[in-house]
């Protein structure tokens, strides 16, 4: 798979605690992107942030969280990404999405070996 040097970062917002269909919701969105044929997804798990409900997630010792942030990143083309939105957007009930231009320079897979 090839992408065009114009490229969009989908940025996600979530909890490590959301689900749906019974999985981790993040997991659920990575294996979504992964069946729409996306570039690539990643997932991050924050160590202390806050949303709109301003309540402070963090893994201090003495406030173990269930719940830190997670951030899910997807970067394509601006009609894959419009289009996961949409098939993915009815889905997160408390969170996040942002979109930026993103500047592909390299995307290369590794050879697979025979």
């Amino acid at each position: 798979m090839n992408l065009p040097p114009e490229g969009q970062l989908l940025r996600i917002f979530i909890g490590e605690s959301d689900r749906y269909e019974n999985q981790p919701l993040y997991e659920w969105l990575v294996l979504k992107a992964k069946e729409k044929g996306l570039a690539g997804a990643t997932v991050l798990r924050g160590l202390m942030g806050f949303g709109a409900s301003s309540r402070i997630h963090t893994r201090k010792i003495l406030r173990l969280s269930m719940d830190l942030p997670i951030v899910v990143e997807i970067v394509d083309t601006q009609e894959q990404i419009e289009a996961f939105i949409e098939a993915v957007e009815a889905v997160i009930q408390v969170g996040l999405m942002t979109i930026e231009k993103a500047e592909v320079k390299i995307y290369r897979g590794r050879k697979k070996s025979r």
